[in-house]
């Protein structure tokens, strides 16, 4: 397996969070406001144009509880 296979992202930008979750920027400000589990958004600077990032594995686990509250209700 190479080197490059086994790499996962750190942070994730604001664009691809959405193509990820398949929801529109509105969605996802939305989710940000509305869901306290949602992972907090990363400001990497302090202007109002500094790029927003989420933390791959926040949003993984995120995705993950999601699922198994789901499941739960189902059952």
């Amino acid at each position: 397996m190479g080197f490059f296979m086994t790499i996962k992202p750190i942070r994730v930008q604001f664009k691809t969070t959405c193509q990820i979750l398949d929801m529109s920027r509105e969605a996802l400000r939305h989710k940000i406001r509305t869901d306290t589990a949602f992972p907090r958004p990363i400001k990497t600077g302090d202007t109002k144009q500094a790029p927003v990032y989420f933390d791959y594995a926040e949003l993984l686990e995120w995705h993950n509880n999601q699922k198994q509250s789901l499941a739960a209700m189902e059952a």
